[in-house]
């Protein structure tokens, strides 16, 4: 058999499931109302003006923590802001925290998964070292402690912090997804016939064993935002003029604001609490329809 009769009839095998998975995934309505909210959220960060034309900086003291009324359905900040246009505003920081982090950590594991798991070796014992040590530090403590070191914390800031401790465990599930690939059937055929390791792990492996990874990575996205919220409210997070809703959420929770006009701290909450569930529903959607051994 010539090596395209073989890589034909892996690639037809490994096509086939996924795509009938993914077909499958508009009939779940947990599904549907997640995505709907994603791309309502990723709307929000891309073209704000879509959901509103008031100037988040617009602002009136007189309206200080002014209740939702004609025209401003959160009503106001501390700052007599429009709270509504921080929210829609605030969507994209939020969003790209979560967003390049998630896919930094993605790229990262992506490599460092795939030469530990089908090398082995000196290769192998170097990468999961350093994993190890990683993942050995408490990454709460630790990442206070850095993002106190920056006097000015940027988006960069945030997501350098949390790729720096985030990459080590997606990178587990990708070496040992490559792991169980490596030794299957059709990969010792291709080596059979002489293709090139490189290209069997580009090629064949990592195709094969990219899915676990791509479902960590998913649900990794709605972490990033939290966490992101989570710096904020600890004094090491974003700063103003800056859009979030952690900061907003930060903001809230300062001086008993929120016992003031708890809505200030409910409408942030409530579009992180719904983004990040959203995320999860589809890193587990995506784990079932990708991966349907791992429902069992």
């Amino acid at each position: 058999m010539s090596e395209s009769t073989t890589s034909l009839i892996i690639s037809h095998r490994r096509r086939g499931r996924p795509r009938s998975g993914l077909r499958s995934l508009w009939k779940s309505p947990f599904f549907d109302i997640a995505a709907l909210i994603i791309i309502v959220v990723t709307l929000m960060a891309l073209f704000p003006t879509l959901f509103t034309n008031i100037d988040p900086r617009d602002c009136d003291l007189s309206m200080s923590r002014v209740g939702p009324e004609a025209g401003h359905p959160m009503g106001f900040d501390i700052q007599g802001c429009d709270y509504w246009s921080n929210i829609v505003h605030g969507a994209r920081t939020s969003l790209e925290v979560g967003v390049y982090t998630a896919a930094i950590s993605f790229i990262i594991a992506l490599i460092a998964g795939s030469l530990a798991g089908y090398f082995g070796g000196i290769t192998d014992s170097i990468i999961s070292w350093t994993s190890n040590v990683i993942l050995g530090i408490p990454v709460g403590i630790a990442s206070l402690v850095i993002l106190y070191q920056f006097r000015s914390r940027t988006v960069w800031t945030i997501v350098f912090v949390l790729v720096l401790f985030s990459w080590a465990a997606t990178m587990r599930y990708m070496r040992s997804s490559v792991m169980q690939v490596r030794n299957l059937e059709y990969i010792q055929a291709a080596r059979g016939l002489g293709v090139g390791p490189w290209r069997i792990l580009r090629s064949h492996v990592i195709p094969n064993a990219v899915t676990p990874l791509i479902v960590m990575t998913t649900l990794s996205v709605g972490a990033g935002m939290a966490a992101e919220a989570g710096f904020s409210i600890l004094g090491v997070g974003l700063k103003l003029p800056a859009f979030s809703w952690g900061i907003q959420i930060a903001l809230a929770s300062q001086d008993g604001n929120w016992q003031i006009a708890p809505l200030l701290m409910f409408f942030p909450t409530l579009m992180l609490g719904l983004t990040t569930l959203a995320f999860v529903v589809l890193g587990e959607s995506l784990r079932d329809a990708l991966d349907p051994k791992a429902r069992r």
